[in-house]
Parts: C-alpha cells; sequence; structure tokens
C-alpha cells in the first residue's frame, strides 16, 4: 500500500491536536517542499514508477532538508491487511489523544437509520444534476441540526459511489476510527466484478461520473460562508477521503481521488473569493486611512482591520485545509498505478494553476506536471500537454514559466514523435503556443524537428505542424498587433508570406509534395493560399535579367536574420507595409523630409522569381487550386473521408467559381510565358484545366480563351516528347472533350485535326524507314511521334485511323531483322495494345447495351490478339532488358484482360476472345521472372548506384512480379506455374514476401490439392538444382537447411484445420515418397537414389497429418524401401530414418535412443503421461491416437545440430542406421532428460516447448475428429 503523509484522523466535532498545532503552511510555501515523509515513502505496487528527474530532485531537496528535518511516521494504510492487528494498537494510541466525541441520545437511533443509508445523496445523482442542488440544501439542512448524522449520510454516499453494497453505521462512526472502519469496508468488499460506478462507460454512468464532481462542487459552494469554518464537516472529510486514497480497493482510490480533487478545485475557487475581498478590504483601508483627521472614521477603520483580519483567518484556514489535500492526497496519488487516478490528479492542478496563479502557478506544482510527461500511458501525458496548453496560452502565466519551460523543454518537444498520434498531435500544439507567446525560447534545432512533420501522413498531426510552421514564419514578419487586425494588404501578406514558404520548400527536399505542404497549411493559411491573384501576379512579373541577382529570398532556418535583412532591403515590415532606408530619415528641413518621404514611399521594383522558386510557386498554386476544389486530403495521408456541409460546399462552389474567373484568361500566357519549355512547370500548369469549371467556358462566353488553351496544348506536345508531359496533356484534353459541354464538337474537331497530323507523319516515316535504312535523325523523329500516338491512345479513342496495322507490320521487321531500335519498338508495342483495348472495350459495352458484335469482328480481334502475343513472344527473347520489360507487362496485361472472366456476367458471346497461355509461353514468362526479378545480379549491380535509384528498381520489379501473380490468381496459367515464384518466397522474403504470401492464399482458396503439389513442386525444383550445382555435398550445407525452413514456413499455412486438407496432404505425402525413391534416369548411373534427402523435406508436414494417414503412409514407405533395399549400400539412409520417425507411433520412436532404457521416471501412469506429453519435442502417448506426432528434428534443431554424416557404402551397410541414431541428438523427452542430462541440455528444450503449444491448440480438435478416422484412412492412399 502507498504509504499518505497526512497527519492522524481528526476528531469529529473538533481538530486535533496535532492539526492545530501543526499551523499548516499556505500552498505558496507548502508545495515547493512535500512533506519529509512522502519522500521517505517505500514504492509500493499501488504506485506507477517515477521518472529519473522526479527521484533527482526529491534526492536534492532530502539533501537539503538535513538528517534533523521533521519526518512524518507514515500513513496509517501503509501496510496491508495482514498487519491490520499492528495498526489497531498505534490508532489506540492516538485515540486516546483525541477528545470525546458529542453522545447522542437513543431517539435518534431512527435517524441514524436513515443517515445510514444515505441514498437520497446517490440516487439522485443518478438520476441527474437537475435535482442535486436541492437535494443538497435538505441534506445542509438535516446536518446543521446534527452533525453527526449529516456527516453519516455523506460517508454512506461515498462509499455507495465507489460500488459497495455495505453501509457505515451510528455505531461505528462513533466508536471506530477511520482506518478500521475503512479495514471491515475493505474486508467486506466482496463484489463480483472489478467494474465500479466511476469505471463504467455507460451513459447512465458517464452521468453520474459528472454528478459525483457536481456534488462536490456544490457542496462547497453551498457551505463557503459557514459550514466550510466549522472544524467538523471539512477536517473530517478530509481526512477520510485521505484514508481511502491509501486503501489497496482499486474503487475506494479512484473515488476518493476524485472527490478530494474536486474537493480542493472547489475550496481554491472559495479561497480566490476571499483573497479578492481581502485585497478590496485592504485598498479601503487604506483609502480610508489616507484620508485626513476631520474626515476620518475611527469606526469605519476598526469594521474594516477587524473584517481584514477576518478574510485573512478565513484565507489560512482555507489554505490549510488545501494543503492538507494536497500533501495527503495528491503527493501519492499523482503517481499511482491506475492511469485515470493519475490523470484526475493533472486536470485538476491544471485549474488550480489556471484560475489560483498567484498560489498553484510557482515550480513547487509545476514539477509535477512536469515529471508526469514522461508518464507510461498516453492518457496521462494527453493531460499534462491540455494542462500545460492552458496555462501558456496566457501570455503572463507563460512569462512567469521559464524555468520550467527551459527544464522541460527537451521533453515537450520530444513529445511530437509521441507513439500516441494525439498526444503528439497536442504536443506540437503546446509548442506552438510556447513560439507564440515566450520570445527565444525555441531554438532553430528544436524548429526543425517540428517542420518535417507538415508531410506526416497523419492529417491532424500534419495540420498542427502546419500551424506551428505558420506561425513561425508570419508572427516575424508581421507585428502582433498588425496581425491581430489584420490590416496588412492582402497581396503584400501573401508576397511576404510565400518568401518564408518557399524556401522551405526547396530545403525539404520534397519537391513532389506540395499538395501535403497545402493540405497541412490549409486551416490556418487558407487567406494566403488562396489568393490566386496575387500568385498569378507574381508568375506573370519578368524574370531578372542576365547578370541581376534573383528575387531575395531570406535564408531558411533563422528568422531574425531574415528579419533585419529584408528591413535593410527596404522590404516589408512588421506592418506590412514597405519602410524607407533609415539614412533617408535623417534628412534636415521639413521640405527635403516631404521629398525624401515621397521617393521613400514609392515601392522598389521588384524581380521576378528564379527558375527554381517558379516550378515552387506553380506547384504550390495547384495544390492549393485541388485544395479549394475538392476539399480531399492528398492520397496516402490518413483522414477518413468526410462529409461536407451545407456551408463548405457553398464555399467550396464560391471559391470554385472565383478561381475559374480569375485562371481561365490567365493559363494561355502563363503557358505562353516560356513555361510550356519546362516540365517542371507545365505539367502542373497543365492539370489546373481539371480544377476549374469548364462551363463557364460557354455560360461566361470565354471561347476564345477556350480556343488559346488548346493552341497553347497541342504546343506543349509538339515541344515535349517526356512521358509525363503526353500524359498530363491527354488528360486535360480527355477532361476538355467530354461530351456533356456544350464546346465539345470545337475541341473535338481540334482533336481530330491534330491526331490526323500525327498519323499522317508516321505513316510517311514508317514507309520510309521500312524501305531505307534506319538513319538516326530519321528513328529520332518517328520514335517521338510514336510516344505521342501511343500516350494520346490510352486516354483518347485512336482506332478510326487504323494504327493497329502498321505499328505491328514495324514490330514483325523488328522481330524479323532486328534492325529497329528500342525507342521505336516500345511505343509501337504500347499503341497495338492499347488499339486492342480499345476494340475490346467497344464490343463489351455495345454487348450490355443489347447490341450483339457480328462474328466477323469477334473473329478478327481474336486474330489480332493472337498475331500481337505471338509478337510479344518473340520480343520476350529480345535482347534489350527495356524491350522484355515492355513485352512481359503487356503480355500480362492482354492475357488478364482476355482471360476466362471476359466472358462471364453477361458477356458469353465474347467466349471466342478468350485466350489462353500455352505452355511455352508459361515457360517464358517464368524464364524472364528468373532473369529480371529473382536475380541478384541486378542488386549487386546497384549497390553504388542512387538510394533512389534503387527504390525505383524495386519498385518496377515489384509491379512485374504482381502482374505474373495475377495471371495465376485469376486462373489464366495453370497453377503449377506458381512454383517458379513459390520456391523463392524464404530467400527474398523481404522484397516480394507480401506479394508472395498473397499469391499463396489466393491460390489455396482456388484448389487445395493442387495448391499443395504446387508446394511440392517447389521444393523439388529446388532440391534438385541445389543436387545439379554441388552434388551429394550440397545436403551438408547451408542451402539445403534453407530449403528445410522454407518447407517448415510452407507446412504453416496448412493451418489447424486439418480435416480441410487430409486429403491434399496425403497426396503430397505420398508424390513427396514417390519422387524420393525416384531412380535416375540413365540406367548406368552410379548415384543412386539422389533424391532421399527429399524425405527429411517431407517430415516438416508430418505434423500436419492425423494418426491414421501416419499409419497407412508408414505403411507405403516400408513397402517402397523394400521394393529399394538393393540401394541401401550406394547412399545413407538417415533422411528416411528422419521421416520414419515423424510417421512412427511413440513407442517405435523411442526405440532407436540409446539412453530410452534408463530408469523409468517414477510416479503414476498419469503423472509419467502427463511427463511425456510435456516432452520437448512433443512426443505422444502411446495410448492417445488424437496426439499429434512431431518429427524427430526440425528445421530449428537442424541449425544447431552439426551436418548429418553421410556413411560409406561397403561393410559398414548394416551398421549404418544404429550408427546415424548415435549421431543424431535423441528425443529430449522426459526419460531422456533423467537418463542423459548433458545430451538433452545440447538439444535445446525452447524447440519442444514450442511444439507442445500447437499440439495443446489441436486437442480439442483431435477429439472431434478422432471417431471414424481409422474407417476414412484408407481411401486417401488409393
Amino acid at each position: 500500500m502507498a504509504s499518505s503523509s497526512s497527519p492522524p484522523p481528526a476528531s469529529r466535532g473538533a481538530r486535533s491536536s496535532s492539526s492545530s498545532s501543526s499551523s499548516r503552511a499556505s500552498p505558496q510555501a507548502a508545495a515547493p517542499t512535500p512533506l519529509p515523509g512522502s519522500r521517505r515513502r517505500r514504492p509500493t505496487g499501488l504506485e506507477a514508477p517515477r521518472s529519473p528527474d522526479e527521484e533527482e530532485e526529491e534526492e536534492e531537496e532530502e539533501e537539503e532538508s538535513g538528517p534533523g528535518a521533521d519526518t512524518d511516521s507514515g500513513s496509517d494504510f501503509e501496510r496491508t491487511l495482514r498487519s491490520r492487528d499492528g495498526k489497531r494498537a498505534a490508532h489506540e494510541a492516538q485515540g486516546s489523544r483525541r477528545g470525546p466525541k458529542q453522545l447522542r441520545k437513543d431517539n435518534h437511533s431512527s435517524d441514524a437509520q436513515k443517515s445510514m443509508r444515505g441514498g437520497n445523496l446517490f440516487e439522485a445523482v443518478k438520476l441527474g444534476k437537475s435535482i442535486i442542488e436541492s437535494v443538497l440544501d435538505e441534506w445542509l439542512e438535516s446536518y446543521k441540526e446534527d452533525h453527526d448524522l449529516g456527516f453519516l449520510e455523506l460517508v454512506n454516499f461515498l462509499v455507495q459511489s465507489c460500488g459497495h453494497k455495505g453501509v457505515v453505521t451510528y455505531e461505528m462512526l462513533k466508536s471506530l476510527q477511520n482506518s478500521h472502519i475503512i479495514q471491515q469496508l475493505t474486508e467486506s468488499f466482496h463484489e463480483n466484478s472489478a467494474d465500479y460506478p466511476l469505471s463504467l462507460s455507460t451513459p447512465a454512468w458517464r452521468r453520474f461520473r459528472r454528478g459525483f464532481c457536481e456534488v462536490m462542487a456544490v457542496l462547497v459552494h453551498h457551505t463557503q460562508y459557514d459550514v466550510v469554518y466549522d472544524e467538523y464537516l471539512m477536517d473530517n472529510l478530509i481526512a477520510l477521503l485521505t484514508g481511502m486514497s491509501d486503501s489497496q480497493v482499486r474503487a475506494f482510490r479512484h473515488t476518493s481521488t476524485l472527490a478530494a480533487m474536486k474537493l480542493m478545485t472547489g475550496l481554491m475557487h472559495v479561497a480566490l473569493s476571499v483573497s479578492l475581498q481581502k485585497d478590496n478590504s485592504q485598498r479601503q483601508y487604506e483609502s480610508e486611512r489616507a484620508k485626513g483627521l476631520n474626515r476620518r472614521a475611527p469606526e469605519k477603520l476598526e469594521e474594516l482591520l477587524e473584517q481584514h483580519k477576518e478574510f485573512q483567518e478565513k484565507q489560512k484556514e482555507l489554505e490549510n485545509l488545501m494543503n492538507a489535500i494536497f500533501k495527503g492526497i495528491f503527493v501519492h496519488r499523482y503517481r499511482d498505478l491506475v492511469p485515470e487516478i493519475r490523470s484526475i490528479c493533472m486536470e485538476e492542478m491544471g485549474q488550480w494553476m489556471q484560475h489560483y496563479s498567484t498560489s498553484f502557478l510557482t515550480d513547487g506544482y509545476l514539477k509535477y506536471v512536469g515529471w508526469t510527461l514522461h508518464d507510461k500511458q498516453g492518457e496521462v501525458r494527453l493531460k499534462c500537454l491540455l494542462t500545460l496548453q492552458e496555462l501558456y496560452r496566457n501570455q503572463e502565466m507563460a512569462s512567469r514559466m521559464e524555468l520550467f519551460t527551459s527544464r522541460f523543454k527537451e521533453r515537450m518537444v520530444s513529445m511530437t514523435l509521441d507513439k500516441e498520434p494525439q498526444v503528439a498531435v497536442e504536443a506540437v500544439r503546446l509548442l506552438t503556443l510556447i513560439l507564440q507567446n515566450m520570445e527565444d525560447v525555441l531554438t532553430d534545432s528544436d524548429c526543425e524537428s517540428i517542420f518535417p512533420l507538415v508531410y506526416a501522413s497523419s492529417r491532424p498531426l500534419a495540420v498542427a505542424a502546419g500551424e506551428f510552421l505558420y506561425k513561425n514564419l508570419t508572427c516575424r514578419l508581421w507585428a502582433p498587433e498588425g496581425c491581430a487586425r489584420g490590416d496588412e494588404k492582402p497581396c503584400e501578406g501573401a508576397r511576404a508570406f510565400l518568401e518564408q514558404l518557399l524556401p522551405f520548400f526547396m530545403e525539404s527536399e520534397f519537391h513532389d509534395h506540395a499538395a501535403y505542404l497545402v493540405d497541412s497549411l490549409w486551416d490556418c493559411a487558407a487567406h494566403l493560399l488562396k489568393d490566386w491573384q496575387g500568385i498569378t501576379g507574381l508568375l506573370l512579373e519578368e524574370p531578372p535579367a542576365e547578370g541581376a541577382p534573383d528575387f531575395p529570398l531570406p535564408a531558411w532556418g533563422t528568422p531574425q536574420q531574415q528579419l533585419r535583412s529584408a528591413m535593410q532591403r527596404g522590404s516589408p515590415s512588421h506592418a506590412g507595409h514597405w519602410r524607407a532606408p533609415k539614412e533617408s530619415q535623417q534628412q534636415s528641413g521639413r521640405a527635403a523630409s516631404e521629398a525624401a518621404a515621397g521617393e521613400e514611399n514609392k515601392e522598389e521594383p521588384r524581380s521576378g522569381f528564379n527558375d527554381q522558386q517558379e516550378s515552387a510557386l506553380i506547384m504550390t498554386l495547384v495544390a492549393s487550386m485541388r485544395q479549394a476544389t475538392e476539399g480531399q486530403p492528398p492520397i496516402g495521408r490518413v483522414s477518413g473521408k468526410k462529409t461536407l456541409t451545407a456551408r463548405e460546399r457553398k464555399i467550396q462552389a464560391a471559391d470554385r467559381l472565383r478561381l475559374t474567373q480569375h485562371l481561365i484568361p490567365l493559363l494561355p500566357p502563363l503557358l505562353a510565358k516560356q513555361f510550356s519549355a519546362d516540365v517542371e512547370k507545365v505539367v502542373p500548369l497543365l492539370e489546373a484545366p481539371r480544377y476549374l469549371d469548364l462551363r463557364l467556358y460557354s455560360t461566361g462566353r470565354l471561347e476564345k480563351y477556350l480556343e488559346l488553351l488548346v493552341a497553347q496544348l497541342w504546343n506543349v506536345v509538339e515541344k515535349h516528347t517526356d512521358k509525363e508531359v503526353l500524359e498530363t496533356s491527354a488528360r486535360t484534353l480527355s477532361a476538355l472533350c467530354c461530351p456533356e459541354l456544350a464546346f465539345y464538337s470545337r475541341v473535338d474537331s481540334a482533336r481530330s485535326c491534330f491526331v490526323d497530323q500525327l498519323a499522317d507523319k508516321f505513316q510517311h516515316e514508317a514507309s520510309e524507314l521500312l524501305q531505307s535504312s534506319f538513319v538516326e535523325e530519321d528513328v529520332y523523329s518517328l520514335a517521338a511521334t510514336l510516344r505521342r500516338i501511343a500516350v494520346f491512345h490510352s486516354a483518347h479513342d485512336l482506332t478510326p485511323w487504323g494504327l493497329f496495322a502498321p505499328c505491328t507490320h514495324l514490330l514483325r521487321h523488328a522481330v524479323d531483322t532486328g534492325e529497329v531500335p528500342k525507342q521505336v519498338v516500345i511505343p509501337a508495342m504500347t499503341c497495338s495494345h492499347f488499339s486492342l483495348l480499345w476494340e475490346v472495350a467497344h464490343l463489351s459495352s455495345s454487348t450490355s447495351s443489347g447490341s450483339l458484335p457480328s462474328q466477323v469482328q469477334l473473329l478478327d480481334l481474336k486474330e489480332k490478339v493472337t498475331s500481337f502475343c505471338s509478337l510479344c513472344q518473340s520480343c520476350l527473347v529480345d535482347t534489350d532488358s527495356d524491350i522484355q520489360e515492355q513485352a512481359f507487362v503487356l503480355l500480362s496485361d492482354l492475357l488478364l484482360i482476355f482471360g476466362p472472366q471476359l466472358a462471364r456476367r453477361g458477356q458469353e458471346v465474347l467466349q471466342v476472345l478468350v485466350c489462353k497461355a500455352e505452355p511455352a509461353l508459361q515457360s517464358q514468362l517464368a524464364g524472364f521472372l528468373m532473369d529480371h526479378i529473382f536475380s541478384h545480379t541486378e542488386a549487386c549491380e546497384m549497390d553504388h548506384e542512387d538510394k533512389e535509384l534503387q527504390i525505383e528498381a524495386l519498385h518496377q520489379r515489384r509491379s512485374l512480379l504482381a502482374g505474373f501473380c495475377k495471371l495465376i490468381v485469376y486462373g489464366v496459367v495453370e497453377l503449377s506455374a506458381a512454383s517458379d515464384v513459390f520456391k523463392h518466397y524464404a530467400k527474398f522474403y523481404n522484397d516480394y514476401g507480401d506479394i508472395i504470401k498473397e499469391t499463396l492464399n489466393r491460390a489455396r482458396q482456388i484448389d487445395r490439392t493442387e495448391w499443395a503439389h504446387t508446394l511440392l513442386l517447389s521444393l523439388q525444383q529446388l532440391l534438385t538444382q541445389l543436387l545439379l550445382e554441388q552434388g551429394l555435398a550440397g545436403i551438408e550445407s547451408s542451402a539445403f537447411l534453407e530449403i528445410r525452413d522454407l518447407a517448415r514456413r510452407f507446412s504453416l499455412l496448412f493451418g489447424l484445420h486439418r480435416l480441410q486438407y487430409r486429403s491434399a496432404l496425403v497426396k503430397l505425402h505420398k508424390d513427396g515418397i514417390k519422387f524420393a525413391f525416384e531412380e535416375p534416369a540413365s540406367p548406368s548411373s552410379k548415384l543412386g537414389l539422389v533424391n532421399l534427402p527429399f524425405l527429411e523435406l517431407l517430415s516438416e508436414f508430418s505434423p500436419r497429418l492425423l494418426h491414421p494417414d501416419k499409419a497407412l503412409l508408414l505403411s507405403y514407405l516400408n513397402t517402397m524401401s523394400q521394393a529399394h533395399a538393393s540401394h541401401q549400400g550406394e547412399l545413407c539412409w538417415a533422411s528416411v530414418v528422419v521421416y520414419r520417425h515423424s510417421l512412427s507411433p511413440p513407442e517405435d520412436a523411442a526405440a532407436p535412443q540409446p539412453c530410452s532404457a534408463a530408469k523409468k521416471i517414477p510416479g503414476s501412469a498419469a503423472k509419467r503421461k502427463r511427463l511425456d506429453e510435456s516432452s520437448v519435442l512433443g512426443s505422444p502417448t502411446p495410448s492417445s491416437s488424437s496426439r499429434l506426432q512431431t518429427p524427430l528434428l526440425t528445421s530449428t534443431a537442424l541449425k544447431g545440430r552439426p551436418p548429418l554424416l553421410i556413411l560409406p557404402a561397403g561393410p559398414q551397410e548394416s551398421s549404418s542406421e544404429p550408427e546415424f541414431v548415435h549421431r543424431v541428438p535423441p528425443l529430449d523427452s522426459q526419460h531422456s532428460r533423467e537418463a542423459c542430462p548433458s545430451q538433452s541440455q545440447q538439444d535445446g528444450s525452447g524447440l519442444g516447448q514450442r511444439l507442445d503449444r500447437l499440439i495443446l491448440m489441436e486437442e480439442t480438435e483431435d477429439k472431434q475428429e478422432s471417431t471414424g478416422e481409422e474407417e476414412d484412412g484408407a481411401e486417401f492412399m488409393e
């Protein structure tokens, strides 16, 4: 139990001697130095661990106090209930010093029984707070009539609020001390549930909690003028709450702490009121004394002096009460084991500091909040941060917390990376308040640790960091009063803000994340980011002349230097206007000053942004347009998709209209102002029309700007061959070509003319190049034209231009001759691919609308698809890796689109178009995977490349693998083809583990038997490859252990429901045994049965078998062994022994152990059975057929054991198995641990414990499955 530093319980009706003589100090004096007893308390299980800062400071205080400092004797509740006899003697000794209680008459017994229940208050709180005041008024009247009965009712209300069903009787209240009463309540607290009213979260009990807090507040408020000072109610109530707060029962501690903290909050408000009255009386007294002798009233002076003394006594009394609560309850419960109790303490302390700052806002109290910032529970840390926010929000209070800020600033900054998202958000908001109200506290390094959070995936955290960034930028540009009034010009404010924001954006090295930065700043700086008029005006300014310096942007990181340099240049001042140079202010004479002022007020000519700044500004502009029109966070930022309110939708529509009206005339000039030649600038500008209300082109009669925009769009397409620019142009043109728009015919006509030019140019250049040699200049022109056509074909239907035939003609020529360069081949393949997709889309849409396509159309498309797939298949063996990758991607997409699902969902007429991957094609696709995906050569070559390029290459490889896995999942290729992927599951787990695992799970749902066969095929391929590369020596290498580890991972995929996979597992084992005893193809081969080690891999799947299946497989294994007995001298049959042991019943498995005949475990048969079941390798008992048998060795054990020795053939053949048994560690069962202790220690007993866990999980299922296993077992072997 946590000890308490409160004094012994005071007698009811009179103060205790210790209480009256100790002259309890005020909170100001008491808080900085807690009671000595609280420093010397022993840590108990009810307390949370202290922070290092708290322990260090308490040790310093203890050293300062010295050995002669007064110490507390400790609380009556420090020890546990077992030592209550010793405590009773101590309390009796204390009780001898207490004053006698007032005796009650016998006719009060009925009133005592009524007050004993305390039901009126409890029921009133449960019903609601509307009747709490009236019930408390009635209670107050009864208390004034009889203190003891009134207090008894209040005590029983507290007991009932704890969830206790018992009551405190009048006799207990008269005869027992608080410690004995609480002890009896603790002993009788035998509730079935650990829940109590304050711990329940249902609506009714949440209302009860609010009402309980209201009772404590109203109690103090109604008694603040008389009863609070009667030296009975508050003294005894605080003594009772102090004792309950030290109880072992959580309900007592929680309820009493909440009551005490609310009680102290009420006393704090009363003390504040008394303090104001005292100060008022002091002023009146001083004012009266200041009068002359003739005007002074001595009676009034005496009255004011008495009144002032009365207020002083009341204030001292209240401070003593608060000090008792603080020392007796708070200093122990603020580090209670229960997080809710610690949260209550921190929340209420914030109220004290906020409202009564003169007494509580001191370092002696603040240190408790600082220590609790290190709390392990997020909810407690959150309460501390919310408490500090209220303090730092007031600039006057913040100025008094300099020492606390310097001491705990590092902790507050580190909490911005807290694991609890809400705590991190509130930490950033707290630092924002510190930045705003305390100068020069946060250093550059502190700010730099917060700035990157604007790119966080959590939107609340990013928004909080965005507000911090905004305050950091703006509060040093404009004076606080200017910011508050908002008297800076919008254009000037936006310009100055962008001057600060752009350097941050460029130096953050997240140039592709402007949308995330704008989204973070949107809640606080939307009025600046939506100043599209000012932003576009900056973009249309002329760039700086050659040799002239760029637009002066302050360096990021030191705002003071930024401001100083800006003022020296005559840049915007704190008020947002332009300030004149200092020298001009020193001119003499009024005329000269006026002339100078006229010159000074003229704005200096501003040069435009440089290249990088323009790019950043354009990305910021487009991101703000997207945010204003869509109102959703960017992709990847965690934030639930909110439903916009009517007001938000109205604001969004108004912003969209204003943006459209402003930007439609300016888009063509922006594209024409040298931006069309820069990829980084033109791409975001081309995205802008998608955020506009395009209907305004026709309704606002702005068609001329539409024509200019389309002309600039064609100009951009003619200038660029970059894929990103072309794709953005194609999407923008697709948005303009929407058939629902009134100007669709105009844009469609312009598009047709442009595509006509591209198609004619392509036909002419292709025919010339096919007839002559491929000249470099002509090749570049053809490649550029094809690239434009291919990209536009992805967003627009260009099938009327008949581009498929010339493209396939080019591809055929490239396959036959190899003369066509890849710059032409790749876009030709892409163009042909999209041509086929548009045709099948037309057929599918016509079929859905009821218009069935003709058979000629279907056969023609089928022929095109077949010919194109043949060309792509030929390109898979091309020498250029880029062509191979493109062919693989297009083949994967076409096979998936024209797969079996094409003829489903009412599209049966398209069954003719379904394509199947031939075995040769599947083999080529698998070969591509081996060469480009599962190859270490590429990774080794890129070790010294840039990290971004490595990530890009990995992303590309993952995309290729995902394309092939889709073919497996959708049944386009045979499931057995997945073995080329599954066998790399363990080796490439870090790169492709998630993709392969998902494919494994999806394939298992298709066909379990075929899926199990695919797993077996993967292991067979790996073992065969190992034997071909390393021969028989490979069995002793680490590569074989890696294969066995893969087999173990595969076995885990079968799960615990063994009946579902019974047939698949039996077939897997049977096929594996056949493979193991498979003889070499050449009869003259002297290698013998080289596949026998495969049985060790099969042993990993044995624990998943049912016992009847194990017996049948063991019989099958023996049959195969006898059939190949002539090969026993050619290869060690150690693998056979391992596999046989994994299938053998327990009595057979224990036979080969050399130490199995040692002394038996003493005890009964039941005990031996339990010990056998808890053996390390999980050996099942002989009598239980429902136990899961485990293999002799597992992959984990193999990694720790020496490699198996291959015994030589010849005279040692007959002893090969016994010698192998001596080399293999025996079963680490309970028998072997007693007989061979040293050997069992080397084997590692932790392995069996993990396997036993699996046995226990399957025991219940085995009992249900054991019935009928023998009858059904034979059919699975046939």
